[in-house]
Formats: structure tokens, C-alpha cells, sequence
């Protein structure tokens, strides 16, 4: 907040330094904590909605998209008001604060259009967190070492969501009642980690000083700094991020697959944990294979076995191919979403970081709304199998292009 000392400059850590200090080491913590709270309710989500509140899977696209839509248009507009104004903090704080204080609502709806406007406030609040959150991650380790520093940071948050649905799991079995009464209880017990979350930022984590140095906008200068600023290769990687985003609707439709194929109600937490536990592995592997060969090399990776784990969803019929499926897409995760950012880092100046990571955000996020959308359509219409060989088919085309866009290896900024 506006009274905390910034983090120092000379303060980064050295490349044979431990990573895990200062800023990274409290947003990892806040990460965790946050998704520990998010996970508890997320897997349960569309059994809750299409079990007791009656929506099918196109209602389901509709919520997930919109909701993440939603967020990543305020990812850009925070993005923006990071790098104008230099409160990279406060938006941080706000962030935290209303996903901690509108999550454990679900609880009390009995509609789905309820969930719909809770989930639309739980990605207000994402949005306005997280690209000042990643441009204070980029700003809080040497260049070199990004992709370590956005592996470890996802670890954290994939542990959370590891302890989370563990957590949701053992309510569900200690919880008396029927099933809407315990998947209720589960819901309004996610407060108590969002508070914590909220907690921890106000006290450890620390503005970066280009954020405090950035001022107020100049007058007559743009309030969205076009892509135009960014690059000649940032226009053309986010084009390419719009095309695999349209195939990669939300994961909640994987739950559904893994319950139409068995998992039982009780066992989907778990399932999802499992799921969290393959993305905290190889989220640290995927980092660091991006500071040594390049990111680009490792989102095509990751977006091959993305196309592979969809197909193979596509297909799978029984109980086992579920779990053995959940547990290969965390390497997807590994091998994408610390490369991704990295290269937005590399990519944009350092005067624009904040407004890149929004447009990242942006763009990949708005084009889920319609992945989502499409996916419950198409299921609907032609079954699952449909809907997954085409996210899968998408994937593919996309891993064809990215490298005839980006260079192998940018140098960082």
C-alpha cells in the first residue's frame, strides 16, 4: 500500500542465488492460499450446478466463459492502471480481497444465474490481481531467470490447488447431510483461506520500484497503449495464443467427462488434486526448460500433449482413463504457462510490461469465452467426443504456427 517501502533493485537475487525470497516468495504463499480456497469449490462446481441447480453443459460454457471473458478484459484495464499510476499493490490487495470475500456466496444460491454473477465477481477480482501481479514477479528476479521464477510461482499455486480439493474431499466425508447440504458447507469454509490470502498480501508483499517510479499518465498520452508499442513479434504470438485459446475451453467440462465415465462425486476432488499435483511438478520443469532453450520450444511441447490428452478424452471409455488422462494434462500446464509469460517478459519494454501481461491476459481470456461457449454447444449437439477432437485439432494448427512467428530464443528486456 501506499506507505510500504519498494523492493529493492539491488535487492534481486543473483543467478546462483535461491529464487525463493522477498516477492516471489510471498505471492507463491498468496497463491497458495488462494487457490487452496478457489479449488475447494471449483471441482464441485459442475456437479453442483447440473446435479442440483439443474444447468446442462451449455449453461456451464456460458458461466466459465463469461466469467473468464470478463476477467481478462479487467486483467488489460489493470494492467494499464499499473503501469500509469504505479499501485501495483493496492490492485493486487483489492484483487485477493473480493475473490476472498464472494467465492464462499455459491454457498447461499439457489439458481444458476446466481453462480453466474458470483463467478462473474470471483473473476473481477482475478482480473484486477493479475497482471500487476506478474509484472511485479518479472520486476522481482533478474531477466534470466524468469521462467524459474513463473515455474515456482505456478508450483505454489498448484500445490494450493492440491491442498484444496484434499480439503473439500475430507468435509465431504466428515459433513453430515445429503449431498446439496455438504457440497454447501464445503463452499462457505473456502472464507477461511480467502482471509488468510488477503492477510499475508497486505503484510509481505512489496511494490517493485519501476511501479513506484512509473507516474501519472502524461496528458494527451493513450490509456491503452496500443500492441504497436510492444513489438513487431508481440501482435503476432498473442494472434497465435487467440487461435489455441479457441480449442482450450474450460476445465470444467473435464470434470463432467471424468463423472460420465465414472469418477465417482466423492472421488472427483481428488481426481482434480491429483490433476494439480502432475501441473506443480512440471511447472518447476517447464520454467527452466524455458531459461535454457528458449520459451518457444516449450509451449509447442506443451500444446502437442495438449492435443494428445483431448484426444485421448475423445476416446477414453472407462474409469482408469480418466485419472491416467488428468495426470498427463498437468504436463501440458508445466510446459505452457511459465514459458507463456516468460515470453511476454522477453517481448514487451519494460515501460509496458504491466499493459503486455494485460493484453496477454486479454486476449487468451476472451477467446475462452467463445472456446467454452463452442465446447458446450458441441457437446450438446454432437457429444463429447466432438467437442474434445476439436479443442484437439486447434491445438495442433496452433503448435504448427508459433514457430514461424516467434524466434527461437528472444532476449529478455
Amino acid at each position: 500500500m501506499p506507505g510500504d517501502p519498494p523492493a529493492a533493485a539491488e535487492a534481486l537475487p543473483p543467478r546462483k542465488a535461491s529464487l525463493l525470497r522477498g516477492n516471489l516468495l510471498w505471492l507463491s504463499v498468496v497463491s497458495l492460499l488462494n487457490d487452496s480456497a478457489s479449488e475447494m469449490i471449483y471441482p464441485l462446481l459442475p456437479l453442483f450446478l447440473t446435479g442440483v441447480l439443474g444447468a446442462g453443459p451449455a449453461f456451464l460454457g456460458v458461466i466459465e466463459g463469461v466469467a473468464e471473458a470478463s476477467s481478462s478484459l479487467l486483467k488489460l484495464a489493470s494492467g494499464v492502471v499499473a503501469d500509469r499510476f504505479g499501485k501495483r499493490k493496492a490492485l493486487v490487495a483489492w484483487g485477493y480481497g473480493i475473490a476472498a470475500a464472494g467465492r464462499p456466496l455459491i454457498a447461499l444460491a439457489t439458481g444458476a444465474w446466481q453462480v453466474l454473477g458470483i463467478r462473474f465477481a470471483d473473476r473481477v477480482g482475478k482480473g484486477l490481481r493479475t497482471a500487476p501481479r506478474d509484472a511485479m514477479l518479472a520486476e522481482s528476479v533478474a531477466p534470466e531467470v524468469r521462467g524459474a521464477a513463473f515455474g515456482i510461482h505456478r508450483a505454489a499455486d498448484h500445490a494450493g490447488a492440491v491442498i484444496g480439493p484434499l480439503l473439500a474431499s475430507a468435509l465431504l466425508l466428515v459433513v453430515v447431510g445429503d449431498q446439496p447440504h455438504r457440497l454447501r458447507v464445503v463452499f462457505a469454509l473456502a472464507l477461511v483461506p480467502g482471509i488468510l490470502t488477503f492477510l499475508v498480501v497486505m503484510a509481505k508483499v512489496r511494490e517493485t520500484p519501476r511501479a513506484v517510479a512509473a507516474g501519472p499518465a502524461a496528458p494527451g498520452r493513450r490509456i491503452l497503449p496500443p500492441l504497436a508499442e510492444m513489438g513487431p513479434v508481440m501482435p503476432r504470438y498473442l494472434g497465435v495464443l487467440v487461435l489455441f485459446a479457441l480449442g482450450n475451453s474450460s476445465d470444467a467440462f473435464l470434470l463432467l467427462r471424468a463423472r460420465q465415465l465414472g469418477v465417482a462425486v466423492a472421488l472427483i476432488p481428488l481426481l482434480w488434486a491429483a490433476l494439480h499435483v502432475s501441473k506443480m511438478v512440471w511447472s518447476v520443469i517447464g520454467g527452466r526448460m524455458s531459461d535454457r532453450t528458449g520459451p518457444r520450444a516449450a509451449i509447442v511441447g506443451g500444446w502437442v500433449v495438449y492435443a494428445a490428452v483431448y484426444a485421448g478424452f475423445a476416446f477414453a471409455g472407462v474409469e482408469w482413463h480418466a485419472w491416467a488422462l488428468f495426470v498427463a494434462y498437468g504436463l501440458f500446464f508445466g510446459l505452457t504457462e511459465a514459458p507463456e509469460k516468460a515470453l511476454v517478459a522477453a517481448l514487451a519494454p519494460a515501460a509496458v510490461r504491466g499493459s503486455a501481461f494485460g493484453w496477454y491476459h486479454a486476449v487468451t481470456g476472451v477467446s475462452v469465452l467463445f472456446a467454452s461457449i463452442l465446447f458446450g454447444l458441441v457437446w450438446d449437439a454432437f457429444g463429447s467426443a466432438a467437442a474434445f477432437l476439436t479443442g484437439a485439432a486447434l491445438a495442433l494448427a496452433a503448435a504448427v504456427l508459433l514457430p514461424l512467428v516467434v524466434p527461437p530464443k528472444p532476449v529478455p528486456l
